[in-house]
C-alpha cells in the first residue's frame, strides 16, 4: 500500500487520538458518540482503538457520509 510522504502513518496517528478522545467521552458520559464520515480504513482503525479501550462500536450511515458511533459498555 502506497504511504506517500508519511500521509498514510500520520493519518492513522490523527485517527487514534479522535477515537481515545470519543472514548473518554463516551465513558464520562454514558451516552454514544457519532464521529465524523470516514472512509472503510479510517473506520477499520477507529473500530480496532475503541475494542482495545474495552468498548464497542458500529458503522452507521450510507456512503459516503458512513462513519462510526462508539457505544458505552
Amino acid at each position: 500500500m502506497l504511504d506517500v510522504a508519511g500521509y498514510r502513518a500520520d493519518r492513522r496517528a490523527a485517527l487514534v487520538t479522535t477515537a481515545r478522545r470519543a472514548v473518554a467521552e463516551v465513558q464520562e458520559s454514558g451516552q454514544p458518540k457519532e464521529l465524523e464520515p470516514m472512509t472503510a480504513f479510517e473506520r477499520k482503525v477507529v473500530h480496532d482503538e475503541v475494542l482495545a479501550a474495552g468498548l464497542s462500536s458500529e458503522s452507521a450511515g450510507v456512503e459516503p457520509a458512513r462513519h462510526v458511533v462508539v457505544l458505552p459498555r
